[in-house]
């Protein structure tokens, strides 16, 4: 659209016809000036007029507008959005994406990218040695939904500006989510052999694996933890960051993962008196490294009170199942079981998914699936157990 600006008693008018192949903009501009005599309202009449041919005539002298290489043209849209506008753990994932990326579809021309060569370039992630810490396996399927939505963006972007009329990304097929699979967790007696043998361990991974058993927090949650989070008297802990970590920022603080990750739970009182323990052993230890010690009010820290990194509680649970001849299932296996052990005790969708943070109900049924189906199909039989009938048998 056009626009002017007042130069004396002319106006200049200036209209887009478009961007260079190297993505910048082009303005051509021109000049009107009143006859003389005319009214204010005659003059803004007549000038809406001459910016609405204005426009009619960049529109017809449009450049080739998306002819660039997608390279170059998601370099700058990194640049003057993705650095400007997002968030760091945001940030960091993309630029592990635009690689790969590039490397595939990056000397390309916008404008002739077809949507049977993005198919390509998205069929061959879930092939083997697409993974780079499992060279034996493809990329999981949300990590190739992340690839294209990282692509599309782009083209999204190049399409709004009005240098393409079509998204190629909308005709390609994602291979399907891993949803409705029961998620590998602990049994309740597994559950229950892995907190007697933690009873032993040291009160930091007490809290720790209790917060993450009992919560159902996210690791970037639970190692965000402050004691300021904590209310003792009425046993809630509320989550209001995350200690996020990439390699050119190192471990740093961010918001949440979504608006309604910001929660407030409550938790068994047994919980609170562990978290008091551990304040007061750390106080001792700020105590006996006097000014080396780094003032984070962080539950969880490294020896001289900065943030604990995200990977030392993965370390030391692989290492203590393996000692305790305990099966290993990772950090997020408690936020699974934690899920289950709420459906299976008759909780509905919402508060579970509240109580997991999810922005969306369809997000915690979509993971969960399978889980509402057994847990329903067990109330079901519960029933029929409790109920017995006898005209079925008649009739046998």
């Amino acid at each position: 659209m056009a626009t002017y600006t007042r130069r004396g008693n002319s106006y200049r008018i200036r209209s887009s016809v478009g961007y260079t192949p190297e993505g910048k903009q082009v303005m051509k501009s021109r000049t009107w000036t009143p006859a003389p005599g005319m009214t204010e309202r005659q003059i803004e009449k007549e000038l809406t007029r001459q910016m609405v041919l204005f426009d009619e005539e960049c529109r017809g002298a449009a450049l080739t507008d998306g002819h660039i290489k997608f390279q170059t043209f998601a370099q700058q849209w990194m640049e003057e959005y993705v650095e400007t506008s997002l968030g760091k753990r945001t940030r960091a994932n993309y630029k592990q994406m635009a690689a790969r990326i590039y490397e595939a579809i990056g000397h390309l021309y916008m404008d002739k990218i077809t949507p049977r060569q993005l198919q390509k370039f998205i069929n061959s992630l879930s092939a083997a040695g697409a993974n780079q810490l499992h060279p034996e396996k493809g990329l999981s399927p949300k990590s190739i939904k992340n690839h294209l939505s990282f692509i599309s963006a782009v083209f999204v972007c190049a399409v709004k500006m009005g240098m393409l009329q079509y998204n190629p990304c909308r005709a390609v097929t994602l291979p399907p989510l891993e949803s409705g699979k029961e998620k590998v967790c602990y049994t309740p007696e597994e559950a229950q052999a892995f907190l007697d043998a933690l009873a032993d361990a040291p009160v930091k991974w007490q809290v720790f694996f209790s917060l993450a058993l009992f919560g159902g927090f996210r690791r970037e949650e639970l190692c965000g933890f402050e004691f300021s989070d904590f209310d003792f008297e009425e046993h809630t802990v509320s989550v209001r960051r995350a200690s996020l970590y990439t390699p050119g920022e190192g471990t740093f603080t961010a918001p949440t993962k979504t608006a309604k990750s910001r929660r407030t739970l409550k938790l068994p009182a047994w919980i609170f008196d562990l978290v008091k323990h551990l304040r007061s052993e750390q106080a001792r230890q700020r105590l006996a490294l006097g000014d080396q010690w780094h003032e984070w009010g962080r539950l969880f820290t490294r020896e001289d009170g900065s943030p604990m990194s995200l990977q030392q509680p993965y370390r030391w649970l692989k290492a203590f199942c393996e000692e305790q001849g305990l099966p290993f299932y990772g950090i997020h296996q408690f936020r699974h079981l934690n899920a289950s052990l709420l459906i299976y005790n008759g909780e509905d969708i919402r508060t579970v998914s509240a109580a997991l943070g999810h922005s969306q109900t369809s997000t915690t049924l979509n993971i969960y699936a399978h889980t509402f189906e057994t847990a329903q199909a067990r109330a079901s039989e519960s029933l029929a157990d409790k109920l017995p009938v006898k005209f079925g048998q008649k009739r046998a």
